[in-house]
């Protein structure tokens, strides 16, 4: 998969929080540095782009009623999540960028 070794299964996943808050959870670790997130208008989907200009599409379809608040952030939280025990391992804050094709 895009951005993890391959022989793992990603599980990406974007919410918004009760404080109306995006946040994307993921339960692999990276292979690239995050450098910033996009989000498009046009096709409603969200991807990543890493530190080397890469986009990393996990298929992210922003869900209806959700769009308002993308349309309304500047920066995302990308939590990784520990498989086992379902707890946050580590997050970092993202710019997110929303264009059109």
């Amino acid at each position: 998969m895009d951005g993890t070794p391959l022989e793992r299964e990603v599980r990406v996943d974007l919410v918004i929080n009760d404080q109306a808050e995006v946040l994307i959870f993921h339960n692999k670790p990276f292979t690239r540095q995050i450098s910033w997130i996009e989000y498009d208008l046009d096709t409603n989907k969200v991807s990543f782009i890493m530190n080397d200009g890469d986009s990393r599409n996990f298929g992210i379809l922003v869900k209806e009623g959700m769009e308002k608040y993308l349309k309304n952030t500047y920066q995302i939280l990308v939590v990784l999540m520990d498989d086992k025990t379902g707890e946050p391992v580590e997050g970092e804050y993202y710019p997110l960028i929303i264009h059109r094709a």
